[in-house]
């Protein structure tokens, strides 16, 4: 059974009398009911609806058939408030899975050099010791100096490190401070957080369509011109000893993948004239690399 905001609302109304069409209410467990008396099925015309004769006696079986039912008020308001936390469920019923609840919002950031950040109102020094990096969670109240660029990377590999792919980000980008974003666990946070602030952002990611197509669906039409994708100048090299494997596996999908961007159209026309794509992975300075 999928506890919804919708079947918690119809629950409700047969607790308190009211019927409702069968058609909005089915399963096994449903069925069940029906077959104990719980719920009684009924023709109206050419509708069949359904009705509790009995409030406490429906309620007590919806308890036993899940305990998340017993309360069909305290979930009402648990749906209803989108703040809830695992704990507030527990300290109000003893169980902490009422409702989905993601126990771990945000994403990581990274950097090389310090940035002083603000979170919550308090100033805080972004710079992670090699080996390590921060998780935001409170990402609403986290905010950067404009200057700053954003680099969010798609791989975690890449992301913890940094410091192996330096040159590269220096030749690429040039001047200008860095913070490192990623999008692990998978979720909007970095997305929405993004739309908060002026920042640059610049994308990268893996050198294949399925990569470009990432970034021109889930990241630029939210972003904009202050968005753009990852390239760096010796990619054609690359690519010429990348993957053929790779391409004809997204190329049935995304061979008709376009863009109005000149540069990451170059790119895209690069990967089709190769039929090859590069894994970003490939960039980390292997000679410096972290055990």
């Amino acid at each position: 059974m999928k506890i919804t905001a919708s079947l918690i609302d119809k629950l409700i109304r047969l607790r308190n009398g009211e019927s409702i069409p069968a058609s909005q209410l089915r399963g096994e467990w449903v069925d069940e009911l029906v077959r104990d008396g719980m719920i009684v099925s009924t023709s109206h015309g050419s509708r069949r609806i359904l009705f509790a004769p009995q409030s406490a006696a429906f309620l007590q079986a919806l308890s036993a058939i899940d305990e998340r039912l017993s309360d069909l008020d305290l979930m009402r308001d648990t749906f209803l408030n989108d703040g809830a936390t695992r704990s507030d469920q527990a300290s109000a019923t003893g169980n902490s899975k009422l409702v989905s609840v993601r126990s771990c919002p945000g994403f990581p950031v990274n950097a090389y050099e310090p940035i002083q950040c603000t979170l919550q109102g308090r100033s805080v020094t972004v710079a992670p010791e090699e080996g390590s990096f921060l998780f935001i969670t409170d990402w609403q109240s986290f905010f950067i100096p404009r200057e700053i660029i954003v680099v969010g990377i798609e791989n975690m590999e890449n992301f913890r490190l940094i410091r192996q792919q330096r040159s590269l980000f220096e030749r690429t980008i040039g001047p200008g401070r860095l913070l490192f974003v990623s999008r692990y666990p998978q979720s909007t946070d970095l997305r929405s957080w993004l739309q908060t602030i002026p920042n640059r952002y610049i994308h990268f990611g893996d050198f294949d369509l399925a990569g470009i197509h990432i970034f021109l669906t889930e990241f630029h039409p939210f972003l904009g011109n202050r968005s753009s994708f990852f390239i760096p100048g010796d990619i054609e090299r690359k690519l010429a000893a990348g993957s053929l494997e790779r391409y004809n596996a997204q190329y049935l999908k995304f061979n008709s993948l376009t863009t109005d961007i000149p540069a990451l159209q170059h790119l895209i026309d690069t990967i089709n004239v190769y039929h090859r794509c590069y894994d970003q992975e490939g960039y980390i300075n292997i000679q410096n690399k972290e055990d």
